[in-house]
């Protein structure tokens, strides 16, 4: 059984980030595709995705079909729209098997019969020695030639037995949180985890806002919200003025028509 072939990483590489982010930088279209499905917004593996930013290895994209700008980690996505395919893997050729150089021992050929002749009993038991050598020598076997075992494929057995190594656990996508200010002083927040779908917006105060940013010391963020409350509250006191001087007046026609009665 030949060993399981490993997943080719076709994930976001630095060289490809680099890319994008160049194209970005001279106003060209980046494209990314997403290496899995989102079920939740429908997305499909390898939808396209426009590129909107890069910020390390999180990238923002807007995949097709979503009216939304979601931040996702590199190895989440790729360059090419289908996946890459491993290489197969190579053809074994079997070990050839060698033959044995040990040779072969051929039999010991008969010794041709002696001639007896009636002699002393010492020229017997000569005799009787070279006839049983003789004999001796014809009846050992054939020595079988000696064969090399056909070594097994390596990592034959480790591929039977051994298993992919796990894949490790997905660390969570990254979290955007929103701060919207509509056109009469409501505020609402909205979280993004990772590719899920916006949280309904939250209302909130202004004046938690306003804690807010300036516990986070960025002078742009508190500097922009600033604006927002402030031109909010002139407006507010515009509008009690507008208000208090609609009531004097309400107040001096109800006095005249009092007096008339």
């Amino acid at each position: 059984m030949p060993p399981r072939g490993r997943a080719v990483n076709d994930s976001l590489t630095p060289e490809n980030l680099t890319t994008l982010a160049a194209a970005l930088a001279e106003g060209r279209r980046a494209t990314v595709y997403l290496r899995e499905p989102n079920p939740s917004l429908g997305l499909p593996d390898g939808t396209s995705a426009k590129v909107v930013s890069i910020d390390g290895n999180t990238v923002t994209i807007s995949p097709k079909g979503v009216n939304d700008e979601l931040p996702y980690e590199a190895e989440e996505l790729r360059i090419t729209r289908n996946p890459a395919t491993p290489p197969a893997p190579a053809k074994r050729i079997p070990a050839k098997k060698t033959a044995s150089t040990a040779p072969v021992s051929k039999p010991v050929a008969a010794s041709e019969p002696v001639a007896v002749s009636k002699t002393s009993p010492s020229s017997t038991s000569a005799t009787a020695s070279t006839s049983v050598t003789a004999s001796t020598s014809s009846a050992a076997p054939k020595s079988v030639p000696a064969t090399d075992v056909a070594a097994k494929p390596a990592g034959a057995g480790s591929a039977s037995t051994g298993s992919a190594p796990r894949r490790p656990k997905k660390a969570p996508g990254g979290v955007s949180v929103t701060i919207h200010a509509g056109a009469d002083n409501d505020w609402s927040v909205t979280v993004t985890q990772g590719a899920k779908r916006p949280t309904k917006a939250q209302p909130v105060s202004p004046e938690a806002v306003g804690r807010a940013v300036r516990e986070l010391g960025d002078v742009t963020a508190r500097d922009a919200v600033e604006a927002v409350i402030s031109h909010a509250r002139e407006e507010a006191a515009r509008r009690v003025a507008e208000l208090s001087r609609q009531l004097d007046e309400a107040r001096t026609t109800l006095a005249a028509l009092e007096q008339d009665v």
